[in-house]
């Protein structure tokens, strides 16, 4: 399967979960309290969690909790779904600072507009854009973010040379991600 193939299939997939508003993680769908129950599993508290749209369950780690994030920081969240990472990050950076969500899933990207409106979230913007060749410009950002995104990227070498394109000398990036360590059965293959 070609990378262009694989991008196709990730793209459909969360297009439908943007557009269906429920989420597939692990080996079986999840409703909403499901994903609750997977983020507070993976490092999220009741706090954190009161933006309920904007979390699918869809991560596999709490990448805002791990990060040194300052208020006036500018951030980046690489493949920002809903926005749910991008409005906790928001909380931390404080009206001085900025947060951008980029996202390959056009309705990904619509329903993270949606939800930082309804939160009314000013310094949070989302953009278009994969996260192999980032719509950002060069030494811009102070802390990247990513939760479960990267693994999905055919091209990781790309995927952390844009990483350390777009930080500041001294900027940090925070990566909560899967690693297979082992072979799948044909069930985990097929998912949901």
């Amino acid at each position: 399967m070609s990378m262009k193939d694989v991008k196709k299939i990730v793209k459909k997939h969360y297009d439908n979960v943007a557009a269906t508003s429920s989420s597939c993680c692990s080996y079986s769908c999840s409703s909403k309290s499901n994903a609750e129950v997977i983020s507070k599993s993976i490092g999220y508290s009741d706090e954190d969690l009161k933006f309920t749209d904007a979390n699918l369950g869809l991560g596999c780690g709490n990448p805002v909790a791990m990060g040194q994030i300052n208020e006036g920081n500018t951030v980046l969240d690489l493949g920002s779904g809903a926005g749910f990472d991008c409005f906790l990050a928001s909380k931390k950076v404080g009206k001085n600072g900025r947060v951008f969500g980029v996202d390959f899933s056009r309705e990904m990207i619509k329903k993270a507009q949606e939800n930082a409106k309804r939160y009314g979230y000013r310094n949070v913007e989302f953009k278009f854009g994969d996260i192999e060749k980032l719509p950002v410009k060069d030494q811009s950002i102070d802390v990247v973010i990513s939760n479960c995104v990267i693994n999905l990227a055919p091209d990781k070498k790309k995927v952390f040379s844009e990483i350390a394109r777009v930080l500041k000398p001294d900027g940090r990036a925070y990566v909560s991600d899967i690693v297979l360590l082992g072979e799948l059965t044909e069930e985990q293959k097929k998912g949901c």
